[in-house]
């Protein structure tokens, strides 16, 4: 019901959307698992996007919003609700002095490359992170010391009742791996960085040390959604893991990472609901041995 309805009028209305039926959502997350999305839909240009969200919400239809795909678990029996992709379809970036702004699609890592190029420090964290700015936003993504918050200066959202609202970085509540858009529905389009200057060489050379890091402790040959779970205060969440016997642990196609117990990896042939199972056996032995509630970073979508 959902896509003849959406699909009729993208046809009718909208010049700069592109839309899938029965799209395989294998192709659009990184552990390359899940079922089909019975509608994906691509705009291309925020005034489509307005639009198009505005449709939605008159209609009462409940959606959902994907980027890279790299913080997802997608359900087995796919997707009923229409998914809309910001990726490569809305990733404008223009760069003013100090300031970036990139619109919600941009790749992160395409973001920290555009920094360094115009000798601006503050991203080099982000050099290897897998994702869009509008997931990064969504989820304050951080690491080795950094955070999205520490150079974000404000954010054009898309409001639940369909209008374009600029917020301030105060406004966000960004804390670790979290942020107001999480509870109040509004949907990142654009964002707006401010950066220190810095030396290119300084920069590239920071992030080239980052990225070995990455490579020498991740497991980055395989299919994965980065790290599955928060960092519990007080703890390490590998350590954790190993310390609980299931590094290298299997259900399926799904594996503990024999590289990084923080990791779960898709051999192959894994199935989501597999790694749902792995997910939930190494919470129920962290809890059970060390007391510990592990809490999922990522976000599972979808029928199971």
């Amino acid at each position: 019901m959902y896509p003849a309805k959406i699909a009729e009028f993208i046809d009718h209305n909208l010049q700069a959307t592109r839309y899938f039926l029965n799209e395989d959502m294998k192709k659009h997350t990184t552990f390359k698992t899940g079922g089909p999305a019975d509608i994906l839909i691509m705009a291309y240009t925020i005034e489509d996007l307005q639009k198009l969200i505005s449709f939605i919400l008159k209609e009462k239809i409940p959606y959902i919003v994907i980027g890279h795909g790299s913080n997802l678990i997608v359900g087995d029996k796919g997707i009923r609700e229409p998914v809309i992709k910001l990726e490569k379809n809305l990733s404008k970036c223009t760069v003013t002095g100090e300031v970036i702004e990139a619109e919600a699609g941009a790749l992160l890592t395409d973001v920290a490359k555009l920094a360094q190029k115009h000798a601006l420090t503050g991203l080099e964290f982000a050099c290897g992170i897998p994702g869009t700015i509008g997931g990064a936003v969504f989820m304050n993504a951080g690491a080795y010391g950094g955070e999205i918050k520490d150079v974000l200066e404000e954010v054009l959202v898309l409001t639940r009742d369909g209008k374009l609202k600029v917020r301030g970085v105060r406004e966000l509540n960004l804390g670790y791996r979290t942020s107001i858009m999480q509870k109040n529905g509004d949907l990142i389009v654009k964002a707006k960085f401010r950066f220190q200057k810095g030396e290119q060489e300084a920069i590239q050379k920071k992030m080239d040390d980052l990225t070995r890091r990455r490579e020498e402790n991740q497991p980055l040959d395989f299919p994965s959604a980065g790290s599955i779970f928060k960092r519990p205060a007080g703890h390490y969440t590998g350590q954790l893991i190993q310390e609980a016997n299931l590094k290298g642990y299997k259900i399926g196609g799904a594996q503990v990472s024999l590289k990084h117990a923080g990791f779960i990896i898709n051999t192959g042939n894994a199935t989501s609901s597999e790694i749902v199972k792995l997910i939930r056996h190494i919470q129920a032995e962290v809890k059970k041995r060390f007391n510990v509630q592990l809490e999922t970073e990522v976000k599972m979508i979808g029928e199971f």
